[in-house]
């Protein structure tokens, strides 16, 4: 077993070395495409690894953190702690833990969980607590009232609610040395904020940028200013105006850039970092990317026969839930592998991260691949 484990490290750093080597990473979560593979390589490996043991993690011997490989577990945990956050009262901290107090797996920044809510919902949130502390998981949700109930769900969330945690794990890698720019939109800081808390403590050349309508909304803003430090930057929309491409970038000077917030504000860093002088992107949505490029088609239910059309500018999971609204998803962005579905025949344009070229053959993820025109039939 401990033969499979070094292997499993070579394999890691070899990964790593692989994105690091790149300028910027082509995916969602600036990651490598090779990490397709390697994601589903990860999920057979936390399976096997839990029952040869249980042990919870793999962690790099340097400790800054850069390399960690947890054995991803599903947990039933508790909500010992909830707290409203911010004065508009739309964010709510939740800490979780086991009910009979044993340590929980290791994580590092950038990592989240998988929530199986009480309803059959999924969804995944970033962890923003201390990493240090192995006796709970923390995370942030802003209520969505007009969402797909996910944040509503754990807004209603009781202490002593007992709920199923899958994780940690990490599709937002950090790296704790060199330069690096942080920044973060809104509820993107719960991303965010543990990666500038390691990267002081690191003793790194950082930077944060922290973006919000306004700070009534803006979570974690006390800790932040407490900080009273010179590298942070707190910009709000209803004093500053909407920050332009060169706002968001005007502090890099090298190194690496790690954005999180809205799909508007990823969409700026991606087309700007190309023009300065930043060596890495690493970025993460909390909501769906705008659907581009696409054509109308029609998908076909095979259990009632229904056909529905997807408008161009529309995603095949949006279309279909106005027939099947009870259908399941997660994270609307193709990685997570929840609204994955049978296709029985047309050809599926794939948009996702997380399929192999054999799956895509016999399945697609609604949230995100559509189909070129024509028809497609799912097993639905």
């Amino acid at each position: 077993m401990m033969d499979l484990r070094r292997k499993w490290a070579l394999l890691t750093e070899t990964v790593e070395t692989f994105r690091q080597g790149r300028t910027i990473p082509p995916d969602l979560y600036g990651r490598a495409i090779p990490d397709q593979t390697v994601s589903l390589v990860t999920d057979t490996l936390d399976k096997w690894f839990a029952l040869l043991d249980h042990s919870t993690t793999h962690t790099d011997s340097n400790s800054s953190g850069n390399a960690a490989m947890p054995v991803a577990q599903t947990l039933a945990l508790t909500v010992a702690r909830r707290v409203v956050l911010c004065v508009d009262e739309q964010v709510v901290q939740l800490t979780f833990t086991s009910p009979d107090g044993t340590d929980l797996p290791a994580w590092v920044p950038g990592m989240h969980i998988d929530l199986h809510l009480p309803s059959g919902r999924r969804r995944q949130y970033s962890l923003c607590g201390d990493p240090a502390d192995r006796t709970s998981y923390t995370v942030a949700v802003r209520l969505i009232p007009d969402g797909g109930g996910g944040s509503q769900e754990m807004h209603r969330l009781d202490i002593g609610t007992e709920i199923l945690v899958r994780g940690p794990r990490n599709g937002f890698p950090f790296v704790a040395r060199g330069q690096a720019l942080f920044i973060a939109g809104g509820i993107g800081i719960t991303a965010i904020l543990p990666m500038v808390r390691a990267a002081q403590r690191a003793g790194m050349d950082w930077q944060l940028l922290y973006c919000g309508r306004n700070r009534e909304s803006m979570p974690f803003l006390d800790e932040i200013e407490a900080w009273n430090s010179p590298h942070v930057r707190i910009r709000t929309d209803d004093v500053d105006g909407h920050p332009t491409p060169a706002d968001l970038l005007a502090q890099v000077t090298g190194g690496a850039v790690y954005c999180c917030g809205p799909p508007p504000m990823i969409s700026a860093v991606r087309t700007t970092v190309d023009a300065t002088d930043a060596t890495h992107l690493y970025f993460e949505r909390f909501s769906p990317p705008p659907v581009t490029g696409g054509v109308e088609f029609e998908i076909q239910l095979i259990d009632t026969g229904d056909i529905i059309t997807v408008a161009p500018d529309q995603t095949a999971l949006h279309a279909i839930r106005k027939i099947r609204p009870d259908i399941a998803y997660s994270c609307q962005q193709g990685f997570c592998g929840t609204c994955r579905t049978r296709v029985l025949a047309g050809t599926p344009e794939h948009r996702d991260t997380r399929l192999t070229p054999e799956e895509q053959h016999t399945d697609m993820l609604i949230c995100v691949s559509r189909a070129t025109g024509g028809r497609i039939v799912l097993d639905l």
